[in-house]
């Protein structure tokens, strides 16, 4: 279901939207115990909705619901193939409310239509019917124990999660969490960004009525200090799983350690490189990824290639190329599937964004058109993740000066190398301290392969692949003694 339709039409069903606007727990929406928050269109300002955020008091409540489901092993103690079958019908029923979503997902996030349509969709639906079909196919081990005992190592489902997500992928990057979670059998409690909660809100109705348990999938809306510390904090959350900034997954950690040590694991940001050496082929090709890679999500992006390290060979070239794919990246209407470009999230991120422009830019109301800047190294450009539609572009002379000044920075997420030899790539692949490098292509790999970074870009594990699985289970050992005690020989 990608074939667009008209602007029309998508302003049509936006019209006709009915919106979640309260906490859903215990299997139902429920007013919750915290302010009510507005959750507005970033393209128009306008008040989508006024929902009724999460307190202390429902963040208690809901790690009630799910430890009891979970203690109760409806859903945790099910057997994997009965957890695939409810996951794949959601999948289903996802498709089924697929326009609504994408509309819902566009006007809450400023994200353009065709991405939400082509893009975000499919994704949250392949990714959480991946994992459904990994559930009763993941096997434990047994261990080399000899005649007289069997060690079995199984994986037991972590407990209860809780889900922090960010705004610039809602429905993707709760895909992310939900999938590998529901599938190891643990009860999830999401806490979605302030500004992007409707679609998180509408897939846990779905969800329960997909046949998950009451208290197995848990949405509770409102900001950091409301929702977010009180869960990462809460001696009943027996993990947190983040992605977002740096600086706020740092905090995680903190409540961890000042509460129960609970595992946290972090997906967070990242100062990305696309680098083109001078044997780089055909950089019409090579200028189409880098312009997605900057400017894809109107930058918003924690994988986003945002910087540009060309060898001064090939410079000149490859940015008449990229000048030239810039063009056909129109910004505007998120719900006008002409454009590539929408809004960015809200004012402040837009100011934020604003105060790294150069050369009398502006941004256009709610828009900020894409924008390449020649820096240096030292320049603050080159070394801030900015989150918004700039690529900052600098020369370099050699391959080795190249991987260094990748690596020069405190992220490690991703990373892309253009060059026509392999050995090259290679190399430079194993040298560039980064969790995914992409050769002649930029990309995050698929739903197959893990992602993570090193260095502050994460902690602690990593989303996708049969990966995510381990870091929602506990590893048990069970070490059978085989031997008679009646023959005075037991192992001890």
């Amino acid at each position: 279901m990608t074939e667009l339709l008209t602007h029309a039409e998508y302003q049509a069903i936006a019209a006709d939207l009915d919106l979640p606007k309260a906490p859903f727990i215990d299997g139902k929406f429920r007013k919750g115990a915290g302010p009510v928050m507005d959750t507005v269109n970033p393209a128009t300002g306008a008040v989508l909705a006024k929902i009724s955020t999460a307190g202390a008091s429902d963040v208690d409540l809901a790690v009630q619901k799910a430890r009891e489901a979970f203690d109760q092993g409806h859903w945790s103690r099910r057997h994997p193939s009965d957890r695939k079958d409810v996951l794949i019908r959601l999948c289903k029923l996802i498709t089924r409310q697929w326009r609504e979503l994408a509309v819902m997902e566009s006007l809450d996030s400023g994200k353009p239509i065709r991405d939400c349509e082509t893009i975000d969709l499919p994704e949250t639906i392949d990714t959480i019917k991946w994992h459904a079909e990994a559930a009763d196919k993941l096997y434990d081990q047994t261990g080399p124990s000899g005649d007289d005992a069997i060690s079995m190592i199984v994986r037991e489902p972590v407990g209860v999660v809780a889900a922090v997500l960010p705004w610039n992928f809602p429905m993707l990057m709760l895909a992310w969490k939900i999938g590998p979670a529901l599938a190891a059998g643990c009860s999830v409690i999401v806490k979605p960004a302030e500004q992007t909660s409707l679609t998180a809100l509408r897939i846990a109705e779905v969800a329960h009525m997909a046949g998950v348990p009451r208290g197995v999938l848990q949405v509770l809306p409102g900001d950091g200090p409301g929702v977010g510390e009180p869960l990462g904090r809460h001696p009943g959350v027996d993990m947190v799983t983040f992605t977002g900034s740096t600086e706020t997954g740092r905090r995680f950690l903190h409540y961890a350690a000042e509460s129960n040590l609970k595992k946290v694991v972090l997906e967070c940001g990242g100062k990305n490189p696309a680098i083109v050496l001078e044997d780089a082929e055909n950089l019409d090709h090579v200028a189409e990824h880098v312009v997605n890679a900057a400017f894809w999500n109107m930058g918003e992006n924690c994988s986003a290639a945002s910087r540009l390290i060309v060898h001064k060979s090939v410079k000149p070239a490859l940015m008449q190329h990229i000048e030239a794919r810039l063009r056909d990246w129109k910004t505007g209407d998120p719900l006008d599937p002409a454009n590539h470009l929408g809004a960015l999230i809200d004012d402040a991120h837009r100011q934020k964004v604003a105060d790294y422009l150069r050369n009398g830019d502006t941004p256009d109301g709610p828009f900020v058109t894409p924008k390449v800047y020649e820096v240096d190294r030292a320049d603050a450009l080159a070394r801030d993740e900015v989150f918004g539609p700039i690529l900052s572009v600098l020369e370099v002379a050699s391959t080795d000066e190249a991987i260094a000044l990748a690596n020069d920075t405190a992220y490690g997420l991703t990373a892309s190398v253009f060059t026509a030899s392999g050995r090259t790539a290679l190399r430079a692949a194993r040298d560039i301290r980064a969790g995914t490098v992409t050769v002649n292509c930029y990309g995050e790999g698929d739903i197959s392969t893990p992602f993570g970074g090193f260095k502050q870009s994460g902690f602690g594990g990593r989303d996708n692949g049969l990966h995510a699985h381990d870091q929602y289970t506990e590893l048990k050992t069970i070490w059978i003694d085989l031997t008679d005690p009646r023959d005075g020989d037991r192992v001890a």
